[in-house]
């Protein structure tokens, strides 16, 4: 669990910013979104898939 230590000269805002950047940096959002609705394996699967498709697709473009 994530701990945002505060000094008495911080105030609302900085504690703030400070505790946004942890979130941001452990991933607790990202990972929260993901687990907000199930995913069966095989629609994980096809969008793995696809990911993999559009990257292929975008690197092939840069190669040109």
């Amino acid at each position: 669990m994530p701990e945002v230590r505060i000094t008495n000269s911080d105030n609302f805002e900085q504690a703030l910013r400070k505790f946004n950047k942890l979130v941001q940096q452990t991933g607790i959002l990202a990972e929260a979104r993901r687990r907000e609705h199930y995913e069966p394996p095989s629609v994980r699967r096809k969008k793995k898939a696809a990911a993999k498709r559009r990257k292929s697709l975008k690197n092939a473009q840069r190669g040109n």
